[in-house]
């Protein structure tokens, strides 16, 4: 059988390896600030804050203006809306950031849709125009994007048709991604929701991996160009076993080293509804495992980096140095866990707040 693959220019090969690099320098990791409209929302309305954009963009200026976020975090996930916002000087958010040193990154999928056919399981949409979009957002200074696929565990789930299905939606979207010249951080997010133990998550994440960097593979995708962003492997939030952070760290490295290529230069683990100090107190036990861990593992968090800010902030002028300690606190914390060098109990307004959202969705 004749191969006649047509890949990437040398030089876009090296600009893509050169930022998933970057974004998995030692000691940094992700702040995934890609709430959508609805979902940010919700946060506010837990805080009594008004769902408005002047609200949202006064809560994503705090955050981004932080003076020291380039000693901790590499990179930030914006959503659409955020991509086009300025501060108070009229400077737009993808500037500001890239002159802290951090990286622009984009949520580019359009959420997830229901799986005909199946149990209740989803795909996610947003492919027709994606590498459209895709070259926009390069030209408007994003240099990475994520795109995130649902698994869920249940007593006949996965099934072969989602596995199938999610892997090759995820090659498809790191493609264009590539094609634009932006890094895809591919995330198969495999929900904790249910009563499963430590060792059936750990077996369906390595099965749900297995399917995905062999549909990467099929498609022609460039490892070293890409980041994966996986779930850690727990048991669910209904499972009367909950394992310890030494328990979870073993089983994370196991499902890994079975499926990810060395090729991957970084994982960045999304925290799942964990509490900002169990997920900095797991991701610290993972990088103090010894094993053979051939790629960078760090953090890209959302809500176990931003509630305890969000709840000083509370949309009052007055708290905003508050909560920008709040964060960096909490960043330096990911950062050192990142380095395994976490030595627990860094205190936050809500550092202990159980985060986990029931069939999360965004």
């Amino acid at each position: 059988m004749a191969h006649h693959f047509s890949y990437l220019r040398a030089e876009q090969l090296a600009a893509l390896k050169k930022t998933a690099d970057a974004i998995v320098t030692p000691g940094k990791g992700i702040l995934a600030a890609d709430e959508s409209i609805a979902t940010i929302g919700k946060r506010f309305a837990d805080v009594g804050v008004e769902n408005i954009e002047e609200n949202r963009r006064q809560y994503r200026q705090m955050l981004f203006s932080a003076e020291e976020i380039g000693s901790y975090i590499s990179g930030v996930i914006l959503f659409h809306e955020t991509v086009y916002q300025k501060d108070d000087s009229g400077k737009p958010f993808v500037k500001l950031l890239q002159e802290k040193g951090v990286i622009p990154g984009i949520k580019v999928d359009l959420g997830v849709v229901d799986l005909m056919g199946s149990e209740g399981e989803t795909t996610t949409q947003g492919l027709d125009d994606l590498k459209k979009r895709c070259d926009q957002y390069y030209k408007d200074g994003c240099r990475f994007a994520k795109w995130r696929c649902v698994i869920k565990i249940r007593e006949h789930l996965p099934s072969q048709l989602a596995l199938m299905e999610n892997a090759n939606v995820l090659a498809r979207y790191a493609t264009c991604c590539q094609q634009a010249g932006i890094v895809p951080i591919v995330e198969p997010e495999i929900l904790p929701d249910g009563s499963h133990d430590l060792e059936t998550c750990q077996k369906v994440t390595e099965k749900v991996l297995a399917h995905v960097y062999k549909a990467l593979s099929d498609h022609h995708v460039y490892l070293e160009g890409t980041l994966l962003k996986p779930n850690m492997v727990t048991a669910g939030q209904a499972c009367k076993n909950q394992t310890k952070a030494k328990e979870i760290a073993k089983a994370t490295v196991t499902a890994l080293q079975r499926t990810v290529p060395p090729a991957v230069p970084g994982i960045v683990f999304l925290s799942g509804g964990m509490s900002e100090e169990e997920a900095s107190v797991n991701l610290n036990a993972i990088n103090q495992f010894e094993a053979k861990k051939p790629w960078a593992l760090t953090f890209s968090f959302g809500r176990a980096l931003q509630a305890s800010a969000l709840k000083v902030w509370a949309g009052k002028e007055e708290n905003v140095n508050k909560a920008t300690q709040e964060f960096m606190t909490r960043a330096k914390a990911n950062s050192e866990a990142s380095l395994g060098k976490y030595g627990g109990g860094v205190k936050g307004a809500a550092a202990e707040a159980i985060l986990f959202i029931k069939d999360h969705a965004y």
